[in-house]
């Protein structure tokens, strides 16, 4: 059986079964951004700049990858940056929940574990982001706050809005959820500060660019190679992301013939799900990788990103950070 959004970029009578509900959808999200805006729905503003890295449609964009760069630079600049998460996948009966060495992905989520260790921030996450935040600060000297996704959150009061897109897709349809993608309308886009692009960017948009060289082995991390290492040579490709298929086409750029095993974005893998029992490598997303550690073999290996940025982009956002921190 297809996933629901592979209809969204294709044409199928399916999207037009969908439609009425999509103009459900639109109103009740218009009807709730109007709530805000009159102040039947209350905003909570921090004392401290919060930074939103969302997108206006469902899927993989590459936000967490941007995220950890925003911390990464942040803290360059001399900024105190924490974060906070919906912990989606998280199974925790208690909201918040702080994300420490050790914290079991089952409890907190795998993108909150990952964010954390290769950012080394504090980090909240609870599917109340306002709770989320408030948390953060009380246990930590934070001066800024970064929220991964939360575009639609409106509870939570934002100074700098971040729109992530994907390059390839972009918004698919155009129609809103369950016949297309879309969150919110494209016209969203005309209200946030800045556009990133993951792949190539238009007219007053930035383009961001995910690098991925090496390889570390899943078992013991200490362990790293060259991703050419496994050119020409036949792998498995395991995901359970929001587009899988960008990771599989990025193994193949590299030379790599893949195998590809798909799943529903943050699923939870079992030891049987990456055994194949073939020989052959078993390579992953670092989103992933840190739900497998428990039980990974020598031949599972992660792929973990780097964002790049154009320059422009981290001055444009310090201008915007400043600007806020000195009107107080």
């Amino acid at each position: 059986m297809k996933r629901l959004d592979t209809y969204w970029y294709s044409r199928s009578f399916i999207v037009l079964l969908l439609l009425p509900l999509s103009w459900f959808f639109r109103i009740i999200t218009i009807l709730r951004r109007l709530l805000y805006r009159i102040g039947l729905l209350r905003t909570h503003r921090l004392p401290v700049p919060v930074i939103i890295v969302g997108n206006i449609n469902v899927g993989g964009t590459g936000k967490s990858p941007l995220v950890i760069w925003l911390a990464e630079f942040l803290k360059n600049e001399g900024y105190l940056p924490g974060i906070i998460s919906r912990g989606y996948g998280g199974n925790s009966d208690i909201w918040p929940q702080q994300v420490v060495e050790g914290s079991n992905v089952e409890v907190v989520g795998e993108e909150g574990v990952m964010i954390y260790q290769r950012s080394q921030c504090p980090m909240v996450v609870g599917p109340d982001r306002v709770a989320a935040a408030r948390s953060l600060l009380k246990y930590t000297d934070c001066d800024v706050i970064i929220s991964d996704d939360g575009l639609q959150h409106y509870a939570l009061a934002r100074d700098i809005e971040i729109a992530v897109i994907d390059g390839i897709r972009r918004f698919g349809n155009g129609h809103f959820l369950p016949a297309g993608p879309l969150r919110e309308s494209r016209k969203r886009l005309n209200e946030v500060d800045l556009i990133v692009v993951n792949g190539t960017a238009g007219l007053n948009e930035y383009r961001m660019k995910l690098v991925s060289d090496k390889i570390q082995n899943c078992k013991d991390s200490s362990i790293s190679c060259d991703l050419s290492d496994f050119k020409q040579e036949e792998i498995h490709a395991v995901a359970a992301i929001g587009h899988p298929k960008r990771f599989f086409n990025e193994l193949k750029k590299s030379g790599l013939k893949v195998i590809e095993h798909s799943f529903r974005d943050h699923y939870f893998f079992k030891l049987e799900d990456i055994s194949f029992n073939d020989g052959k490598a078993v390579l992953m997303t670092e989103k992933d990788a840190v739900k497998c550690k428990m039980f990974a073999e020598s031949h599972h290996w992660f792929v973990p990103v780097d964002a790049k940025l154009d320059e422009r982009f981290g001055q444009r956002l310090l201008a915007l950070l400043e600007r806020k921190i000195n009107r107080g």
